[in-house]
């Protein structure tokens, strides 16, 4: 095996498409900043039973483990860093009333989660701790789409569910209760025949439970998914309640482009406590974003805590953008004469990308085309343009 292989699914990041992806860090991280949202950093690994916190088996899954050589304790390398970010809120930070926070780092997932995905991803995101109404998911689902936006992708579409319509079925017969996995995991493919041989292979089932999980397989699309949802579902309160948050929540969202899909339950059916999101664009094989509601998970961490937000993965988002155009760039010679060095420091504190030429050779760039050298007019170095 040749030293310069990597592993399956990790990848280097080349020169042109790093830049893009640093550039588009840090245009979301300053405009999560004007809207009030602090930035936190936390640590790459830490011990295993934090991370997965109030998680589902799912993330204990993706999850790559370690021993800690210190302390004897298995360590896990994130695969996530919203748990993280609950857990500075609850027990760090501990302060009372709304905090906004947003993150960004390198996550690593133990498996890839699809065909074409990266193990390696670079996740950005923000939450909002400490108000349970419907306006901190009003917010957080705007900032997520226009996020979405300022990268460049157009044609946004917005999907929405909620993981309170699935738990109900699930709680009103215990017969479910011990195969809720397996049903979450046959709802996200929308396997309408897997279900069918699951409930026949469980014995115990309430008469309409079956039936409950196959219409939720096929409760997807447009607006009028809400109103069939409320003719087809069992009338348990937990379900009306949840349909009546799904319809507030789109009085709210009137100028977007809003769907349902009561059987995606891939964001977490035993971690989110309401409205979930996932946003869509034309064009694009994979979910752009995920986000939702996840209140009571710093419970664990000493102080249970509303909470909504998301996250994307800016690698996967830049990646599906058009190629990144080459910056245009000065080209001066090698040289450490004074008059040399102030032109060069004057340059580039005007923003001016210029690269010395060493000794010899030409540069092999990516990222860089040259439209102006620094050349010498008698005793002063002055800007021309390249025929």
């Amino acid at each position: 095996m040749t030293k310069w292989l990597l592993p399956e699914s990790l990848a280097d990041i080349l020169p042109a498409e790093a830049r893009r992806i640093e550039e588009l860090r840090r245009k979301l991280l300053d405009f999560y900043r004007v809207y009030g949202f602090e930035l936190v950093m936390p640590p790459l690994v830490e011990y295993l039973d934090s991370l997965l916190t109030g998680h589902g088996h799912d993330l204990s899954l993706r999850t790559s483990k370690l021993v800690d050589q210190l302390s004897g304790r298995t360590l896990g390398v994130r695969a996530d860093m919203t748990p993280q970010v609950a857990r500075i809120d609850a027990h760090l930070l501990n302060r009372e009333g709304v905090t906004r926070l947003c993150y960004c780092g390198s996550v690593l997932h133990a498996r890839p989660m699809g065909l074409f995905s990266d193990r390696e991803l670079l996740q950005i995101g923000a939450e909002i701790f400490g108000h349970a109404g419907v306006e901190a998911d009003i917010q957080v689902i705007e900032l997520a789409l226009e996020s979405v936006r300022l990268a460049g992708v157009g044609n946004l579409r917005l999907d929405l569910n909620h993981p309170g319509v699935l738990r109900a079925i699930i709680e009103a017969d215990p017969a479910l209760s011990d195969i809720s996995e397996d049903i979450a995991d046959l709802l996200a493919t929308k396997d309408v025949p897997g279900l069918r041989a699951l409930g026949a292979s469980s014995a115990g089932l309430r008469p309409g439970s079956l039936q409950a999980l196959i219409d939720l397989a096929g409760l997807y699309g447009g607006p009028e998914v809400l109103a069939r949802a409320r003719e087809v579902l069992p009338r348990l309160p937990a379900v009306g309640q949840a349909l009546d948050d799904l319809e507030r929540l789109t009085g709210f969202l009137a100028g977007y482009e809003v769907g349902f899909d009561f059987a995606d339950v891939r964001s977490g059916y035993g971690y989110h406590s309401g409205i979930v999101f996932a946003i869509y664009a034309e064009g694009w094989r994979d979910t752009l974003v995920r986000g939702g509601r996840y209140d009571g998970v710093g419970k664990a961490f000493g102080r249970a805590r509303p909470a909504t937000g998301f996250s994307l993965d800016l690698r996967a988002l830049s990646g599906g953008l058009a190629p990144a155009e080459p910056a245009k760039a000065v080209r001066a010679p090698w040289g450490c004469e004074p008059a040399l060095s102030a032109a060069l420091r004057e340059l580039r504190a005007g923003g001016a990308i210029v690269v010395q030429v060493l000794p010899g050779q030409e540069p092999s760039l990516d990222e860089f085309v040259f439209d102006r050298e620094l050349v010498q007019e008698g005793n002063e170095w002055k800007v021309r343009a390249i025929q």
